[in-house]
């Protein structure tokens, strides 16, 4: 599968090898596919902003979250991306976007 995965953790830019790529892209893709509304991802932007909220654009398409997927899709990438090089301090906004 061609893939193109971007990681932004406080407006900079993460680097990713294959492995973190491929976790990223599969743990990502397996909590939006169980979400109401979630077709087969082609392209897909979460996004977490300074305040704690959560967006999800799957295909073009936002996805609605309630409380409890916004939290859980939170401290899940938040986990994911905290021990990567090049992240210091308090994760304050992410921005991943997966083309597949």
């Amino acid at each position: 599968m061609t893939r193109n995965i971007s990681l932004s953790v406080n407006d900079t830019p993460i680097k990713l090898d294959y492995f973190v790529a491929g976790y990223l892209d599969h743990v990502t893709g397996g909590i939006v596919s169980s979400l109401k509304g979630a077709d087969a991802i082609k392209n897909l932007e979460l996004n977490i902003d300074e305040d704690g909220n959560v967006t999800i654009n799957l295909n073009g398409a936002d996805i609605p979250l309630n409380f409890f997927a916004t939290e859980i899709v939170k401290s899940t990438v938040e986990g994911i991306v905290a021990p990567l090089k090049g992240i210091e301090g308090a994760i304050n906004k992410v921005e991943l976007k997966i083309e597949r």
